[in-house]
This record gives C-alpha cells, structure tokens and sequence, in this order.
C-alpha cells in the first residue's frame, strides 16, 4: 500500500510538513491560538521558540517517511498560506485510523475542515485498507462533531472524563466511527481529489474501488547526455 504523499482537492492541497514549513506552519498557529487552545492540548504550550517549532516539524516529517504518524499541513492550491493541518494517526487499535484536523480561524465555517477531513476519510478506506476510520472530539466542540456528521460518520459513545479541559475540569470525548462498507454513502465520496506517492506519480482509483498503480510501477525515462561540439 503506498503511502499518500500529496492530495489535491478543489480549494486545497494536503502534504506532508516540515522544517521549511516552519514560517508559515507558525503564523497559522499565532493567528488561532485562542480559537486552538479550546480544543488542542498542543496550543496551550504555544507560541514557543523557533527551534523547537523546527526540531517538532522535523520529528513529525520523520514520523510521516517512516510510516509511523501522518501529519498533513492543510494549504490553499498555491502553497502560499497554511490553513491548518490534518491527520491520519494508528492510534486506536489494528487496522484503525484516527483523524484529525484543525482550520485557521480566518478560514473556519467554511467548509474547509469537512472537505480534508473528507479527502482522509478515501484516503484512508480507499489506498490504505484501514478496518475503520474515528474521529473524536470534545462533546462541546459542535464545529468538529458537525464535519464527523457531514461526512456521515455514526456517533458510537461519549466517554465520559478522558480528558480535561484547559481549566482542567475533566471532559468527555466523543467517539465517531465509518467503515468501508459505509463510505459509498459517504459526502467523502463526492469530493473530487487526487492523490500522489511519494515520487509524484498518481494513484488512482478504480470504480471497483482497486488500486491503479501503473503510474507508480513505470520506470523513470532517463534522458541521454547532451552531446557538445568540440
């Protein structure tokens, strides 16, 4: 199973990120901290130094090559400016993938969460064969539970007391789920994208849901050495 480098959908581009990210992977986290810090454990220690924004950037490519956690920065078509960051992370069993997902505050309702989100969920079901997909949240969150209900997730639990809150107050967390099966009748499946590994070469898929990975198989053509008078 190859390993999603690159997304495209209609208003935006998923990839993994990195230390050359660091500008503006931090001027997308300054202008929401108090939007994130509600919500992402992770933003109550921010801003932090420069360095370690770089060495935290560096760890998390790493994790993406080694296959071990996949951290996607979120960004307009151009690449110009972050509007978030979204994830696929094994952390919730065999087989299993948890999303996860953050939009700007400048860029919130409009539907830019739900449409990564979205693209993750085929990710996830279509190339990587996960047994099922989650997503969790504060009970409180509505925006977070309404891309989980969009995307035609079911609401299997709310526990109760897994978490805190940031004036430490405990909190519920609320688990969603989707499965295979489901993801034909999923919006995730009108979501127009395309998909790359990591060399560039498209992935596609099949209507019978297989993978076309004739682009990737394909031996680069090595051009012969310019020839020089002389």
């Amino acid at each position: 199973m190859p390993t999603i480098y690159r997304i495209e959908t209609p208003r935006l581009v998923l990839r993994p990120v990195g230390p050359m990210d660091e500008a503006m992977n931090d001027d997308a986290v300054r202008s929401s901290l108090e939007h994130l810090r509600a919500w992402m454990p992770w933003a109550r220690e921010e801003p932090s130094e420069r360095l370690v924004r770089i060495e935290r950037l560096r760890q998390h490519r790493a994790n993406f090559d080694l296959g071990i956690d996949f951290i996607y920065g979120v960004f307009d078509r151009e690449e110009r400016v972050q509007l978030g960051a979204a994830g696929l992370h094994p952390r919730i069993g065999p087989g299993a993938l948890e999303i996860g997902y953050w939009i700007r505050q400048s860029h919130v309702r409009r539907g830019m969460a739900t449409e990564a989100a979205g693209a993750l969920v085929c990710v996830a079901l279509q190339t990587q064969h996960a047994r099922h997909v989650e997503i969790h949240c504060d009970p409180d969150n509505v925006g977070s539970a309404a891309v989980a209900r969009r995307l035609g997730f079911t609401h299997d639990a709310t526990l109760r007391r897994r978490d805190t809150k940031v004036d430490g107050k405990p909190r519920g967390t609320m688990i969603w789920s989707l499965f295979p099966d489901e993801l034909g009748k999923s919006p995730a499946r009108e979501i127009e994208l395309s998909m790359y590994d990591a060399g560039g070469a498209p992935i596609l898929v099949r209507p019978d849901g297989s993978l076309d990975l004739t682009a990737c198989m394909e031996e680069p053509t090595v051009l012969p050495p310019a020839e020089h008078d002389g």
